[in-house]
């Protein structure tokens, strides 16, 4: 029987909020298993960018990163985020270590190449060094990473938060029973984003199609979705999308939008 691990993604505007961020770390506490916990960056790169005087353009969800823009998310993302939490973890008694996919050489990457769009240093996952995480993991750790990766130059690029939690559980889905949550400030995906209550309960391929030519999903939602149906896709047992605040039912499978293959 494979060991339980639960892998938990935590969207910015968790991470800009002090209260629902602690009611999701207690909840991480208490989660059975080995665990690991991704983060996003929230508005603090973008703020300090604006201070800078440093032009911020997104696409489809992702921030096109140039080389300016790189140093401030490291800093950022890396630094100050990653090591509040992971001090919140350990004084909640949970031993934590904050990497980036950089850390180890857990995650390689490249510098995504696009027919139309100049990403900049944003990095596609081409890699993950299980090992390692796993060496980790046994050692009684849990492992809070930032999105920050590298390619095969040593060079630092921005990735996905939601992609960096797909690699992760889609590589060692083959040696655990990986549950996948992407944990936002929404009770699930939505019918109505002015509706709490119309949550999709299921998402599979052909809704998902569906809901994408109605404009129902867009923006954010469609890289944590792409994400959400590869992961499901390449053998991860739970994927489930759903409210920070309610973490413990997220991993139960009691609240949320679960995606199905």
């Amino acid at each position: 029987m494979k060991p339980k691990l639960t892998i938990v993604k935590v969207g910015g505007n968790i991470i800009d909020d002090d209260t629902k961020l602690e009611a999701l770390l207690i909840s991480f506490v208490s989660i059975a298993g080995y665990k690991i916990l991704v983060h996003g960056g929230g508005k603090l790169a973008t703020r300090l960018a604006e201070q800078l005087e440093i032009p911020q353009e997104m696409v489809d969800g992702r921030r096109i990163t140039n080389a300016e823009t790189l140093k401030i998310v490291t800093m950022v993302y890396a630094g100050w985020i990653n090591k509040s939490i992971v001090a919140r973890l350990n004084a909640l008694g949970n031993l934590a270590m904050g990497i980036t996919g950089a850390d180890g050489g857990i995650i390689e990457a490249h510098k995504r190449v696009h027919p139309f769009i100049d990403y900049g240093f944003v990095g596609d996952v081409d890699a993950v060094n299980t090992t390692t995480i796993e060496q980790w993991l046994k050692q009684g750790l849990s492992l809070v990473v930032a999105p920050i990766t590298q390619d095969k130059e040593g060079r630092l690029l921005n990735t996905n938060a939601d992609t960096i939690a797909q690699s992760l559980a889609t590589a060692l889905s083959s040696d655990y029973s990986t549950t996948l949550i992407y944990s936002f400030d929404k009770k699930g995906v939505l019918q109505n984003l002015q509706d709490e209550s119309s949550v999709i309960p299921t998402i599979d391929s052909t809704s998902f199609e569906a809901l994408k030519k109605k404009e129902t999903i867009h923006s954010g939602m469609l890289p944590k979705l792409e994400n959400a149906f590869d992961a499901i896709n390449a053998g991860v047992e739970k994927v489930i999308i759903g409210d920070a605040t309610d973490l413990n039912k997220l991993v139960a499978g009691e609240a949320g939008t679960q995606i199905i293959p």
